[in-house]
């Protein structure tokens, strides 16, 4: 695992850290723990090379956050094929305990949403940052078109909430859809699986997971 360190600093979603030493200090500090922090990136490294190998397409517009062998998948697609693909192939990760699929079938955001969606997603990381009383290191978040997409473990339900606060207040942001475990609770269940949607050419495979429906701030 350590020699795999450098490999993970430069390519795993939370591994920004100059240094390899740097890099495990932040991977510590989380409530996740060292090692569980270690397997996910190594997953989440995984899961990207499967991806880029079966379609560099569906590489490039899926997203994925992972949580404790929690995958969560975002992004937009154009073919129901490479959501299918996407979740199907992310299953196949040794030591994957979930996939939430937020995979949206749709033509791709323009570039105007798409540097939208960085700058409300980095917007909400500052304001986390900044905020004393969250642990933001223990928060992933994605924005697509204008949903903010939460994962993590907060450690009450109160500092979730104040996560979730900052998210709205944001400007352009249209839904907040949290998927962050509360520290010793289990994580938010997934919904019924529901009918598949009708895709544009038909209907559309079946997805080998269950399809999490997105949760509304209210």
């Amino acid at each position: 695992m350590l020699l795999l360190l450098p490999v993970l600093a430069g390519c795993s979603p939370i591994g920004t850290a100059e240094t390899v030493g740097v890099f495990v200090a932040v991977q510590a500090t989380q409530e996740r723990g060292l090692g569980t922090a270690l397997s996910d990136d190594l997953i989440w490294t995984k899961v990207q090379a499967r991806w880029l190998d079966n379609d560099p397409d569906m590489f490039m517009r899926v997203r994925l956050q992972i949580q404790e062998g929690r995958l969560l998948l975002t992004g937009v697609v154009q073919r129901p094929t490479a959501r299918v693909n996407a979740v199907r192939l992310a299953w196949e990760v040794e030591g994957v305990n979930e996939v939430i699929d937020e995979i949206q079938v749709s033509e791709p955001l323009d570039v105007g949403q798409a540097l939208q969606d960085q700058w409300i997603a980095q917007d909400l990381r500052n304001r986390m940052l900044l905020d004393s009383a969250v642990r933001s290191v223990n928060y992933s978040v994605e924005a697509v078109d204008g949903i903010l997409y939460l994962m993590g473990i907060a450690q009450d339900k109160t500092e979730l909430q104040r996560v979730i606060d900052h998210a709205r207040d944001i400007s352009y942001v249209r839904r907040v859809t949290s998927w962050v475990r509360i520290k010793g609770e289990p994580p938010p269940p997934l919904p019924a699986q529901t009918e598949p949607a009708q895709g544009p050419t038909g209907p559309e495979p079946t997805i080998p997971a269950v399809k999490a429906t997105t949760t509304a701030a209210s």
